[in-house]
This record gives structure tokens, sequence and C-alpha cells, in this order.
């Protein structure tokens, strides 16, 4: 098994290769690849993985229907959150719509006949979606920057802008993706005069194919405007960046936290957060509400299709009062964040 862009059953070779980021060093990039602010090394080798294996239940597919289409827009200091699917997300405040990670495909792959496929359809139907302003991407593994979802993006929404972590866009431009902007760690746009968004650190890697590890950057993304502060963490392992998010930007008002993919966390650890660690980030964060996302989509992992939710759900109750709030949302549904 080949590990290509995504943690799981992958394929691929040099082909399927991006074009590795070239410009001058920073504390994050090492002249050809970029690192993370923390070393972290695996206590458990791919082979033994594989050789080891303990793969939690899956069905094969579930059919459910799409959830009710969003609000075109909601008002200046108003924010909607709706889970789609594994880490899409539809970020609606202040007037802007901003899409995180979008994947309708049916399999999160460099090719469309093998690879993790997903088990349930997208909770939204793409025809639903309201209008695009921006699409936010984490990183350039095949199930958080999926082509054939951004092209058709693309064309449906033309004035939206892409964004990405550095190197990104050179990759992006060749498959003829327009309005792409890469940006640095805590290197900021304007997406309206009120609207800010900012790239921020993750615990991550990055690849499309055998040749190109780590030669663009991974990010997690801070959106702020007259709502507050939004913050979707991407992929990310547990690290002090939750923490320098909040020391920057002050306490989010939604946090979008992964906890799937996380088993055997010997192998996992050093890039996804367990359900234990993402409760964890919500404290450092300290967070008003957060939404779990990255899990129940495609196999990518050995936990089980319901064991992120579960094992966050017992994480939450094991907190003293009060709370950690957590919104599980279900496959398209949508919620005001008061």
């Amino acid at each position: 098994m080949l590990l290509l862009g995504v943690t799981g059953i992958g394929t691929g070779c040099h082909a399927f290769a991006a074009p590795v980021y070239q410009g001058p060093r920073s504390e994050h990039f090492d002249g050809e690849r970029f690192v993370n602010q923390e070393t972290r090394t695996r206590r458990m080798s791919i082979l033994d993985w594989q050789l080891n294996r303990q793969p939690g239940p899956w069905t094969e597919w579930t059919d459910t229907p799409p959830g009710p289409p969003p609000p075109r827009r909601v008002a200046s200091g108003a924010l909607r959150v709706t889970f789609v699917n594994h880490a899409t997300t539809l970020l609606q405040l202040d007037g802007v719509n901003v899409l995180t990670d979008p994947i309708w495909s049916e399999r999160c792959s460099p090719v469309s006949f093998v690879g993790p496929k997903r088990v349930r359809p997208p909770g939204l139907r793409f025809e639903d979606l309201p209008p695009i302003d921006a699409v936010i991407i984490s990183h350039n593994h095949y199930d958080h920057m999926d082509l054939p979802t951004l092209k058709r993006l693309a064309k449906h929404f033309p004035n939206a802008r892409f964004f990405a972590g550095l190197g990104n866009k050179a990759f992006l431009d060749s498959k003829g993706l327009p309005n792409v902007t890469e940006l640095d760690w805590w290197q900021e746009v304007q997406l309206t005069p009120a609207v800010k968004l900012v790239s921020a650190p993750a615990q991550h890697t990055s690849n499309r194919g055998l040749s190109d590890r780590n030669g663009t950057l991974w990010t997690s993304y801070v959106l702020q405007g007259p709502s507050g502060v939004t913050y979707f963490a991407g992929d990310t392992g547990y690290g002090k960046h939750f923490r320098q998010v909040r020391e920057r930007f002050g306490p989010p008002r939604l946090a979008v936290l992964p906890i799937g993919a996380y088993k055997p966390e010997a192998f996992m650890e050093v890039m996804h957060i367990s359900p234990k660690e993402a409760v964890r980030a919500h404290l450092d964060l300290e967070a008003k509400v957060s939404v779990p996302m990255h899990f129940g989509t495609f196999h990518l992992g050995d936990d089980g299709q319901e064991e992120p939710v579960a094992d966050l759900l017992e994480a939450v109750e094991a907190q003293p009062s009060p709370k950690p709030e957590f919104w599980v949302l279900g496959f398209g549904e949508g919620r005001d964040v008061h």
C-alpha cells in the first residue's frame, strides 16, 4: 500500500506529484521542504500498521436525503455553519459564504476507479449551494484538495476566490483553476472590507505523489469580521498552534475541528487529532462552540465509522462542568451560532 495524499489506501507515482514551492527559507521552510513547528516522531511504522491492522466497522453505503438548502447569505454580525461531509463545511458570516476543503466526488484519489470511496452522499446537493465567495483549502491531500469539485465550483461560481498554502498556486493554475491566492502562515487577505481571512499554522504533511512530500504548505484558517472569530483547523495533529490562534485572535465564536482517522494513534497522532485531543484543542482555543468534521465519509484510518463521534461525546462528558460545547451536526445540517 502506498500513502498518496490520503492516510489510507492510495495509488500513485511520480506522475501525480505536484510542483514544489521555491522561495526563501523561513522558520517552517528549510529551502526544500516545509516543516512543522514541532517535531513529532511516529511510534509505529506504516509497515507495522499495515501488518497489524484492526479496522473498526464501516457500512458499504448509507443512503440519506440531503439537508435543506442553506440561506443565500446571513447578515453582518451573524454566523452560520453547515456540515456537508468530511472536512467540507459551509461557513456563512457577515454576508460572506466560505466553503472549506470541498469534496463532492465519489472517491478521494488521483484516479476515479480506485482509492477511498465515500460511504454516504454529500449532506448538501451541489445545486443547493448559495453563491460561494471563497474556497479555503487546508492542504493538497486528495480528500481535501479535490480537483473535480474545485473545477466545478469555479465553473458555477466564476467570482469565487480560492485560497491555499504556499506552493499550491502553481499546481492549481496548471489545472486551469482561476483566482487562486496562496498564503503563508499568519499572512492575511481581505475578503471584503469587513471580513479578513488569515492563514494559521497546522501540524500536518503534504503530497500528491511520491516525490513531492512536504513540497507545499498545509494550513488552518481564521476568519475575522463583525461576527467575531471563526477558526477552521483543516487537517492537523495536536500542537501549540491552537494556543497561538487564541493568543493572536482571542477565543473563536466557532471552531471547526477534525476528529476522524485517528487510529492507530501510534501512527496517526503526528498528523490527526483524536476526539480527546479535539476537546483539548477546544479548551486551548477557549472556543465558544466547536463543530467536529473529518469523520463518517471516507474510510481512512482504523477507527470505525461511528467511533469518532462516540469517543468525542465520551471525552466531552469526562470534562468538568461546564462541559465544552460541541455540536455534532448531521450531514447537511446547518445551525446559527449565537
